[in-house]
């Protein structure tokens, strides 16, 4: 598997109708999209893939995929199902309705890649930065969101 980096796709026209359609109150994936935009580019990762072989899927991709999984507490399985069948995490990766999505082995493999390379910090750094930037820490090292933190942020 090699990096050929590509920009975060934008969100498919019929993917966004559908999904404010499905979901006029938006879910937590839809969110996380709208509020926060793409937490990775593949680029982040790039010393964890070589530069040659055959095409992989996108590890900014990938990495979003594992930072719901976390916050879902989804398996492996459940992860792969959701970006497969769901309509707001198609949302969220900017994905075609129809897009079959992967093996659920994938995740596993990803995640390996990353501590193989020393490269599994990328995405909580990446994550925290991003928070940080949109005011979600009141001051370093501090867990407290600088504005109320609504019930719709998850879904309710």
């Amino acid at each position: 598997m090699s990096l050929n980096p590509v920009p975060a796709p934008e969100i498919p026209e019929a993917t966004v109708r559908v999904a404010r359609a499905a979901f006029p109150k938006g879910r937590l994936a839809m969110r996380v999209r709208d509020e926060i935009g793409v937490l990775f580019q593949d680029t982040d990762f790039a010393a964890a893939f070589p530069t040659r072989g055959g095409p992989g899927l996108a590890p900014g991709m990938l990495a979003v995929v594992s930072v719901m999984q976390f916050a879902e507490r989804l398996t492996d399985r459940q992860a792969a199902d959701a970006v497969r069948g769901r309509i707001d995490w198609k949302y969220l990766l900017g994905m075609e309705l129809e897009n079959e999505g992967f093996h659920f082995s994938v995740l596993s493999g990803f995640r390996e890649r990353l501590v193989g390379h020393g490269q599994e910090q990328v995405v909580l750094d990446r994550l925290l930065a991003r928070l940080s930037e949109l005011g979600f820490f009141a001051r370093a090292g501090a867990c407290a969101r600088t504005r109320p933190m609504s019930s719709h942020w998850y879904g309710t």
